[in-house]
C-alpha cells in the first residue's frame, strides 16, 4: 500500500512526540509518527521515578506519566501516532518502506524527522568474553521486566552486579533493590561517587573481564579496582550492563547520511537538518543519551525548520563540520551539532572524564578563534550547553572544519 503524508516522524519517544505535537499545532498538514514498540513514549515509559517535570497541579511526574502526557499532547494537536510499526528502509529520498500489523506499506513524505533515539550497548557489543548464560541484562531489559511484568527475584536473580557508574547505574540499583534483588557490587570503569550508591560496594577503575556459568550466570571476573591489575570473581546470578549509549542510527546509515565523529549519530546543523534535503534528525539519535527534557526541546525546535521547508524554503548547503581533535584520546568525547550552518546554535560538550574548570579552545584551519574557561566541572554523564555567541563568533562558513579542544 502506498500513502503520502506531509511529515513523517520516525520514533515516538520524547523528541518524536514533541516534534509531532508542535508540527501539528503549527498547521504542518498530515503529521504521522511511527513507533516500532507496542506503546509510545520511549525510554521514560520504563523509568518509574520522579524527575520528569510536574503535572498541571504541580505534582512530580515519573517516566510513565511523562510519556502519557507527551502522547496526549501529540494526539490533541492532531498528529497520528502508530505503534507496532517499523520503518525498514528507504525506497526514495523521502520515501520509507514500513512493516505494520496490517502488512507492508510505502509512505512518501514532504519531510522526514528521524527521532529513533538511542540504546544501551549490550554485552556482545562491549566484547566481554565468557559463556552466554541467562541472567545478562541491560538497564532497559531490567526495567521492562520489573515495571511491565512485575518480575521478582525468582525471575531476575537473587544476587546482581551492576556495571557502570553514572546515573543510569543508580537507577538500575534502585530497580533491583525494589524488586527484592541483592546488589553485590557496582563495577565502574571510571572513578564513581560511592556515596551515590549508599551501602552497595563500588569498585571504581575496574572492568568486568569475563562471565561465568553455563545455563545460568554464576559469577563475573573483575579486573582492576583497589587491587590495580589484580583479578577476582564476584559470585552472582545476574549482571546488568548500564550506560554506554549509542544512537539508533540504522535508518540514517541506510540513507547514507554522514555521521558525526565521536557521537556516531547523523551530523546536523543548528536547525537539525542533515546532509539529505528534507531529512531532519533530533533527540538522542544524534549522540546517545541526554535527558528527556533535552530531547523534547529539540523536537519542538525542529518544527520551525520543517514548516519553513514545507512553505517552500530553500535547503542550505551542508555546513562546516564541527568536532573534537581527530584521533585524539583527549578529554572531550564529543561535541554537537556536527555541522555549523547559517542558523546559530548552542554547542553541547561531553567529556571523557571529570574536568574541573577546563579551558575550551575553538580553532578553524589551525587558527584559534576563541578560548573560554568554564566555571565548575564537566562530568562524563552530563553535557554542558554553550550559547552560540560564546563559541561560534568568527567562524568562516566557507572555511575548513571547526575543532573544539579542552585543557584541564
Amino acid at each position: 500500500m502506498n500513502r503520502t503524508v506531509d511529515v513523517l516522524v520516525v520514533g515516538a519517544g520524547p523528541a518524536g512526540l514533541a516534534a509531532a505535537a508542535r508540527l501539528a499545532a503549527a498547521g504542518a498538514g498530515r503529521v504521522e509518527v511511527l513507533e516500532r514498540d507496542r506503546a509510545a513514549g520511549g525510554v521514560p515509559r520504563h523509568c518509574a521515578r520522579p524527575g520528569f517535570g510536574a503535572d498541571t497541579r504541580g505534582r512530580p511526574l515519573d517516566g510513565p506519566g511523562y510519556a502519557r502526557r507527551s502522547l496526549r499532547a501529540a494526539l490533541r494537536a492532531g498528529a497520528t501516532v502508530r505503534t507496532g510499526v517499523s520503518a525498514t528502509g528507504w525506497a526514495g529520498p523521502l520515501t520509507l518502506d514500513v512493516t505494520a500489523p496490517t502488512g507492508l506499506e510505502r509512505i512518501r513524505a514532504r519531510a522526514v524527522v528521524l527521532a529513533t533515539g538511542a540504546r544501551e550497548r549490550p554485552r556482545s557489543a562491549r566484547l566481554v568474553p565468557g559463556s552466554r548464560p541467562a541472567g545478562v541484562l541491560t538497564t532497559g531489559e531490567l526495567q521492562r521486566l520489573v515495571l511491565r511484568f512485575g518480575a521478582r527475584p525468582e525471575h531476575i536473580g537473587r544476587r546482581a552486579v551492576v556495571v557502570g557508574g553514572d546515573p543510569v547505574a543508580r537507577d538500575a540499583v534502585r530497580t533491583l533493590r525494589a524488586a527484592g534483588v541483592e546488589v553485590v557490587a557496582v563495577v565502574s570503569e571510571r572513578p564513581a561517587r560511592k556515596a551515590a550508591f549508599g551501602a552497595v560496594p563500588v569498585l571504581g577503575g575496574a572492568v568486568v573481564s569475563e562471565l561465568h556459568g553455563r545455563g545460568r550466570l554464576t559469577g563475573v571476573s573483575v579486573r582492576g579496582g583497589a587491587d590495580g591489575a589484580a583479578r577476582h570473581t564476584l559470585r552472582c546470578d545476574t549482571v546488568v550492563f548500564t550506560g554506554d549509549w549509542i544512537p539508533d542510527h540504522e535508518l540514517a546509515r541506510a540513507r547514507g547520511l554522514p555521521l558525526a565523529p565521536g557521537t556516531r549519530g547523523p551530523a546536523t546543523d543548528g536547525a537539525f537538518r542533515t546532509a539529505s534535503p528534507g531529512v531532519f534528525a533530533v533527540g538522542n539519535v544524534l549522540r546517545g543519551v541526554e535527558p528527556a527534557v533535552v530531547a523534547a526541546a529539540e523536537g519542538r525546535a525542529v518544527a520551525a525548520a520543517v514548516v519553513d521547508l514545507l512553505e517552500g524554503g530553500a535547503w542550505p548547503e551542508a555546513g562546516v563540520p564541527v568536532g573534537v581533535p581527530s584521533g585524539s584520546t583527549g578529554p572531550l568525547r564529543w561535541v554537537t551539532p556536527g555541522l555549523l550552518g547559517p542558523t546559530a546554535t548552542p554547542l553541547l560538550v561531553r567529556p571523557e572524564h571529570r574536568l574541573v574548570r577546563p579551558v575550551l579552545t575553538v580553532t578553524q584551519d589551525g587558527v584559534p578563534l576563541r578560548r573560554m574557561r568554564l566555571s565548575g566541572s564537566l562530568v562524563p554523564w552530563r553535557s554542558v550547553r554553550l550559547p552560540a555567541a560564546r563559541w561560534a563568533d568568527g567562524v568562516d562558513l566557507g572555511g575548513g572544519p571547526v575543532v573544539v579542544s579542552a585543557e584541564e
